[in-house]
């Protein structure tokens, strides 16, 4: 059967709703899905009709809903069934943990394998849900996690946590940290005042402009990770004052300013794929750098150093790849406007599994906008690749 002829399925979605106790000291959730000793879990499971299969195909992001994405429907019209969860923190990062995403992800696959009655599970790491499915597949398969990097009991050991049976790796980055420490802009001097600014490192100041010397790229990238660390010291000094203070204050909110400047979006020979420049998946890059919706802008202490500080963080992509050793499939789009284009190969190499491979669908952005051929090309491979281990 040609492409041409490839059976398009009419699909039905379905709302789930999962939940389990879990004990909290505080609330740290807005409204009634984090509420205190409950936590409940909220997603869309598309089903293509007259379709029975024993595989499920989960995408999970840890801070947004991924229904909307064209990938999900697309697989389910291509015969799968598909479930876009979202954790307990969907559409609202400020006081996300890493380590209670991943139980979240367990509570899923526990429930789809035996409620649903799936066989099999493959993960689908798809951008920010790329380096979270690598943190709960290597935690699934060698558990080790006891406490969040800020020192606090987490329940990946005891949540029985049950390992995907193949790893799909899509327009996703290294981790929510690393990606962060490529973004922040390094010129802010002042915390509390993002006009106060060191214009040698501006990458937006009208007097520097692209390309950038070798010299100040290095330059650029160590007054990044300075300023990340100035940061979460300060994280950690304030949450140890919370501590010792014997009060009942236990977390605290805060901005950080201008945290999208990142050279790839403006200086086409930084690793040069097919991007666009002068723009991003967020738009003009000088306006989200100190926009509403710009990585870790508002943050808790707790939750910084589990998703932003990457000293700190569990959810380093490398790190976790070297521990999965299911079939993986790695997929790098080459004008992705938000995945660094390193970040794909770098996991490719590091991930442990025997059976792993790697494809580039040439010209594909992040999210396929306006690309209805990338689109069908990426459904073929990922539903090639799963028939050829029999996961179909």
């Amino acid at each position: 059967m040609n492409d041409a002829t490839r059976p398009q399925h009419e699909t039905t979605s379905e709302w789930v709703h999962i939940s389990f106790a879990e004990p909290s000291a505080f609330k740290s959730v807005y409204g009634f899905a984090g509420s205190l000793g409950t936590v409940h879990l909220e997603g869309i499971r598309y089903l293509p009709k007259g379709v029975n299969s024993k595989t499920l195909v989960i995408y999970m992001h840890p801070a947004t809903t991924l229904q909307l994405l064209p990938m999900p429907r697309a697989m389910a019209q291509a015969g799968f069934h598909v479930l876009c969860a979202g954790s307990r923190y969907a559409r609202n990062d400020s006081a996300l943990i890493m380590e209670n995403v991943v139980v979240d992800l367990g509570a899923y696959i526990r429930h789809a394998k035996t409620v649903w009655g799936y066989e099999k599970v493959v993960l689908a790491g798809w951008s920010g849900g790329g380096s979270l499915a690598l943190l709960y597949q290597s935690q699934a398969e060698r558990p080790s996690i006891t406490h969040t990097p800020a020192g606090d009991p987490c329940h990946i050991m005891t949540a029985g946590l049950m390992p995907a049976d193949a790893f799909i790796f899509q327009a996703a980055h290294v981790s929510r940290a690393v990606t962060f420490a490529d973004w922040i802009d390094p010129s802010v001097i002042d915390e509390n005042n993002p006009d106060v600014r060191d214009p040698a490192l501006d990458i937006y100041h009208p007097d520097l402009r692209p390309p950038y010397s070798a010299e100040f790229m290095q330059r650029f990238r160590n007054a990044q990770l300075a300023r990340i660390r100035r940061r979460t010291e300060w994280v950690k000094h304030t949450l140890a004052q919370l501590r010792s203070s014997g009060g009942k204050e236990m977390e605290r909110g805060f901005v950080t300013h201008r945290t999208m400047a990142e050279p790839r979006f403006l200086d086409p020979w930084l690793d040069p794929n097919d991007r666009p420049i002068g723009t991003c998946f967020m738009g003009d890059p000088e306006t989200a750098n100190n926009g509403p919706v710009g990585l870790a802008r508002f943050s808790t202490l707790r939750s910084w150093l589990s998703q932003w500080s990457p000293d700190d963080t569990h959810a380093h992509g490398e790190t976790c790849a070297a521990g999965i050793s299911v079939p993986m499939l790695s997929i790098e789009h080459t004008a992705d406007d938000a995945v660094p284009q390193p970040h794909t190969h770098r996991i490719h190499t590091a991930s442990a599994s025997r059976d792993k491979t790697m494809v580039a669908i040439q010209g594909a952005n992040h999210y396929f906008v306006g690309q209805p051929a990338l689109l069908d090309q990426a459904v073929k491979l990922c539903t090639d690749w799963m028939r050829d281990r029999h996961l179909a």
